[in-house]
């Protein structure tokens, strides 16, 4: 069977489906349609059948489009008709999930399967509401129980609703936590000395010794005097002041030493 012939098929399964139709279940629907033909259509006919299908509804003359949502494809209005629609619908249609379902949502969307317990460990509050208001949405459902926790609590999961709800085929279609707070991000400050509007810690930051003059012993000694003032003490001046006294200390003892002995001859040769 020819495309051609195919696509008015699948276009008017997804349109009455009450559900999300898949790939597999139009291949079946349409095998068991056309049964007595001894060719039977293909899981890639009908994918290459849909993807045309799409390219046909994106086109701005239609204001609906086919989109894979909810686990399969159906026909979804394009969201710039979101506002017309809402006056035929009225306030059914703007009724929207209080800030407590919406956090409850979130947790059981981002971190399924998840306990109450689990849930109410992340927020802090009691959630058994928020649970059962989602529960009678059919935006979650209990998808068996968590054997490894004591009594066996209930387990939690986003069901399709929810993904029909939100327009997305599964949970990992949701967005990323850091997609989310990418722009929320706050870099961290970095302070440097030029930037302080006292430049006393600046020129003090800049009389400090290099590693490679602490090595090299030039320096002996930092203090900082009662003006907030950074003295340095170099190592050369105290190590010539010590020289030099040292050197005169010599002198001193050499010619202490010469007065001796010009002492010692003079009682040897008395006058």
């Amino acid at each position: 069977m020819e495309l051609s012939e195919i696509i008015p098929h699948i276009e008017v399964l997804i349109f009455a489906s009450e559900k999300p139709l898949t790939s597999l279940d139009i291949v079946e629907l349409i095998n068991n349609s056309f049964g007595f033909l001894e060719e039977r259509i293909s899981l890639d006919q009908v994918e290459t059948a849909v993807e045309g299908i799409r390219e046909k509804y994106a086109a701005e003359f239609y204001p609906f489009e086919v989109r894979e949502s909810g686990g399969g494809w159906q026909f979804l209005t394009k969201k710039d008709y979101h506002k017309t629609i809402a006056q035929l619908n009225g306030d059914k249609f703007l009724k929207r999930l209080s800030n407590a379902a919406l956090e409850t949502l979130a947790i059981i969307g981002y971190k399924q399967p998840i306990t109450k317990g689990e849930i109410e460990a992340i927020r802090g509050v009691n959630s058994d509401y928020s649970i059962q208001k989602l529960l009678e949405k059919e935006l979650i459902l209990i998808s068996g129980r968590n054997e490894q926790l004591p009594g066996k609590p209930l387990v939690y999961a986003t069901s399709k609703t929810f993904m029909d709800y939100f327009g997305i085929n599964s949970a990992a279609d949701l967005p990323k936590i850091k997609e989310v707070l990418a722009e929320q991000i706050v870099e961290g400050t970095i302070i440097r000395p030029e930037d302080f509007t006292d430049n006393q810690i600046a020129d003090a930051m800049a009389a400090l010794p290099t590693d490679e003059e602490i090595i090299d012993g030039d320096v002996s000694d930092l203090t900082v005097n009662e003006e907030g003032e950074l003295i340095i003490t170099e190592l050369n001046e105290s190590s010539d002041s010590e020289v030099a006294s040292t050197d005169e200390s010599t002198d001193a003892t050499e010619d202490d030493s010469e007065n001796l002995s010009n002492d010692v001859e003079d009682e040897n040769n008395p006058q």
